[in-house]
Order: structure tokens, then sequence, then C-alpha cells
């Protein structure tokens, strides 16, 4: 895998089916400290190959271009998220025909980069899955806790409406009441683990993409990565017992894959409390993400075979 990706600063378009880049910004109150995936993520390259056993299918027909990540400021967040914001509406202006995926970082990262396709796009309606634990509905402005409001942000601020966006995966005892109205109030579409796996996860996603499809010009996925089940990511603190399983992501990405309309995707929140992330929280966002790939692929060759 890590002779496969090719890194480059200044990629031609027509050399680019998905950038890759990344996002230092951590979510820990420490200034001094940054985001650990993004360098694990691609550390941990060489452990894999390019083929999906699975599907039977190599996907080095994609090209895939790691541009490195974004420069944030030691100490001065608003700089940070401004530069994110900027890298993206770079990204997508430049390499329009791309799909972007950010490995972060802390989950405002979301807010900045939907921030930067808005900025590309402004004319486009953009629809949001967002696979988190957490609503991430907290108000910025009173409580300054950006990692938590995304969500808030991006309807305050006009990017997205909440009735294109859908929250799957909700779990276990993190949302108040008063979140759950807002978000209710806002049209945002709230779709529980448990819910999911009742009315079959494949369909619960597959139809989330159809009315999506409907509704919008391009689709953003977000994965909290405290979504998953505490065994499958165990440096990430937010998550908790009951989550998805590992494969259950890998089908949901696959499926997101599959879908011409989802064009942007990003990994958040899988930061440590230690000095190093553990191999298993790297490799599932990995295995992940080469899921995602694969189904972009698969998608691909369906449409060459007609």
């Amino acid at each position: 895998m890590h002779q496969w990706i090719k890194q480059k600063e200044n990629p031609q378009p027509s050399e680019v089916d998905v950038i890759l880049y990344g996002s230092l910004l951590s979510y820990k109150d420490d200034p001094t400290k940054t985001a650990q995936y993004p360098n694990a993520f691609r550390e941990a390259w060489p452990n894999f190959q390019s083929y999906n056993l699975d599907e039977q299918i190599n996907l080095r027909a994609l090209s895939v271009v790691d541009i490195g990540d974004v420069s944030i400021h030691p100490t001065d967040k608003m700089l940070s998220r401004s530069a994110v914001e900027a890298a993206t509406e770079n990204l997508c202006m430049a390499y329009s025909k791309s799909f972007t995926c950010l490995i972060g970082g802390n989950h405002e990262m979301t807010a900045c980069t939907l921030r930067g396709i808005k900025n590309a796009y402004p004319q486009e309606r953009i629809g949001v899955i967002q696979l988190d634990t957490h609503l991430d509905v907290h108000n910025h402005v009173a409580n300054e806790l950006g990692n938590k409001s995304p969500i808030h942000q991006l309807i305050g601020e006009g990017v997205v409406e909440g009735k294109h966006i859908y929250h799957v995966g909700l779990h276990g005892f993190f949302n108040s009441p008063e979140m759950i109205y807002y978000a209710r109030e806002q049209g945002i579409h709230l779709i529980t683990l448990k819910q999911m796996r009742r009315d079959g996860l494949q369909l619960t996603i597959r139809e989330v993409l159809r009315q999506l499809m409907y509704e919008v010009d391009r689709i953003y996925v977000s994965v909290d990565m405290d979504v998953l089940d505490n065994p499958f990511v165990p440096d990430v603190p937010a998550a908790a017992p009951g989550g998805l399983t590992a494969y259950e992501l890998f089908d949901i990405l696959k499926l997101v894959g599959e879908n011409a309309g989802v064009r942007h995707l990003d990994f958040v929140c899988a930061d440590s409390n230690e000095d190093e992330l553990h191999q298993t929280t790297v490799k599932t966002g990995i295995t992940a993400f080469l899921n995602w790939l694969t189904g972009i692929q698969l998608e691909r060759h369906r449409i060459q075979m007609k």
C-alpha cells in the first residue's frame, strides 16, 4: 500500500482519483499536542496490500495521492481552523473531479472542511451522513466547545440544512434531552444503532443515500471513530460499549463508496491519551478507508461493464 499511494505536493488533476490529506489539530486542551492519527495512519501502510480478497478486486487502478497535512498554528486555533477551511476549498477547486478524504484531528475539522466545500461550491446543497455516538450540537458560542459543536456551527452558518443531515449510529447514554430536542427542531434525521440493526444495516444506509441523492448535489460522510465499540478502537476515549463493530463499519463504507454522490469523507477523533496509538485503532481505520475505496472501484467497474 505504501508503494501504491503516491505522496506529492502538487499533483496534476488528471492524475488524481482520491486526494488524501491530514489535519493535526487535536481535541486535547494542550495546544502543543498535535493529532496522532494522520501520521500513524501513514506509518501503518506497509502492513497492507491493495488487493481486496473478499471482493477480488485490486485498488491499484485508483490513483490515490497523499498531499500531506494542513499546517496548523501552535497556539492559535482560529488560524488553524481557517487553514483547514482554505486548504479544503483550494483542493475542491483544483481537483473538482476527485474524491477527498481528511484524516484528523478533532471533530471540528468536519465543520472546517464543509465550510471549505461550501466556499468552493456556493450554489450546491450539501448532505451530511455523520457516523457518531454523539450529536455534536453543543452551542459553540456559549460553551466554546469546538470539538463537540460541528453540526451546530454548520447549521448556524447556513452551510448545511438540518434536514440534509443524517446522524446514524447513535447509542448509549451520551446525548441530553436538550440536544435531542435541538436536533429534531432543526430537522436532523436521528437513526440509532439499535434501529439500524433491527431494520438492516445495509438497507438503512442505502435508504439514507437514496434520500440524499434526491435532495442534495453532493454528500459528505464523517466517521467519528467513537461510533465503534471499545475493542476495535482502544485509544478513542469517547468510544463506549455497544457501538458499531469494525465489520459493520467496513460494510457501511463500501456502500458509501459505491454511491457516486458521496464526494468527501473524513476520519476523526482517533487521538489517544498515551504517547502512541494502538495498532488495533490504526488498522481499523485503514481497513475502513480501503473498503471505501473498494466501493468506489466497484462502482467504476460496474459503469465500465455497461
